[in-house]
């Protein structure tokens, strides 16, 4: 026997908010997200969207006012409950435009928590435009469906990253010289564990950098096979090991749509 009941429309529009919410909380949009409501998904007062704070979960709002300078949306229920992302760092040495904004955008689709660039010997680029990451992440987070931002760390020397480096998260340096364990060897026991991924520059470490990682506990020297990969496809190789091998990608797939949620209207006013 089908159901008579009418499926409930999952709204296009996904978007990252930092106000609070909860039913019949208003939240607010820059000027940015209320042009691209506006003027690219043609949006209007009464039309549903996504909201996410990285907080309170996901919820089904209501566009209110939307003018130029910026709009707001009333929140109507909760979609999905928060969720923590797995407890994933990557560390990367910057690269060219264009191809670290690519890095960016991908790992925030792949789950990380934390980016974290690094000034190595050899990173030819010595700059990090955060705003720009930043908005990357925002975006990618906004379209893979995930409850959170990742975090975004000022670039900082290598030395000064593992200066101060947390106890009981260890450090999985891509080392393409060659002696590095198989990756595929050294991720299976970290299965919801606390973990880093470090990255070197196209250039890759220099034989002192290596040295002293080698010396250091927390530091496991893992290897990606035997091709030479660019920073940004060693970066999302090592990502998608670990999400395999000892991440979130074995919890059975993403979360339920509000169309397949039963509970979408539990929490409206």
């Amino acid at each position: 026997m089908t159901s008579s009941a009418p499926a409930l429309r999952v709204p296009a529009i996904r978007l990252y908010v930092g106000d609070p919410l909860a039913a019949g909380a208003v939240a607010t949009f820059d000027r940015a997200q209320a042009h691209y409501l506006r003027n690219v998904m043609r949006a209007k007062a009464g039309d549903d969207v996504l909201l996410f704070n990285g907080r309170d979960g996901e919820w089904r709002a209501t566009v209110g006012e939307l003018g130029k300078a910026g709009g707001t949306a009333r929140a109507v229920a909760r979609t999905r409950p928060q969720q923590a992302s797995p407890d994933l760092w990557l560390l990367f040495a910057p690269i060219k435009s264009g191809r670290i904004e690519f890095l960016v955008e991908k790992a925030t689709e792949l789950g990380v928590s934390l980016l974290a660039p690094v000034l190595t010997e050899r990173a030819v680029v010595r700059r990090v435009n955060e705003a720009r990451l930043r908005a990357h992440a925002v975006e990618a987070a906004e379209q893979s469906g995930r409850l959170d931002v990742p975090a975004l760390r000022p670039a900082q020397t290598l030395e000064a990253a593992l200066a101060n480096w947390p106890a009981g998260r260890p450090l999985f340096v891509c080392d393409e010289s060659g002696h590095g364990v198989p990756i595929g060897r050294a991720l299976p026991d970290r299965r919801k564990r606390p973990g880093a991924v470090l990255i070197g520059p196209e250039g890759g470490f220099a034989p002192g950098e290596l040295d002293a990682l080698a010396k250091l506990a927390f530091v496991t020297r893992v290897g990606l096979g035997p091709r030479v990969l660019r920073a940004e496809t060693a970066a999302l190789a090592a990502l998608a090991c670990w999400q395999a091998l000892a991440g979130d990608w074995g919890d059975g797939g993403p979360g339920l749509s509000p169309s397949a949620d039963s509970s979408l209207v539990a929490d409206q006013p």
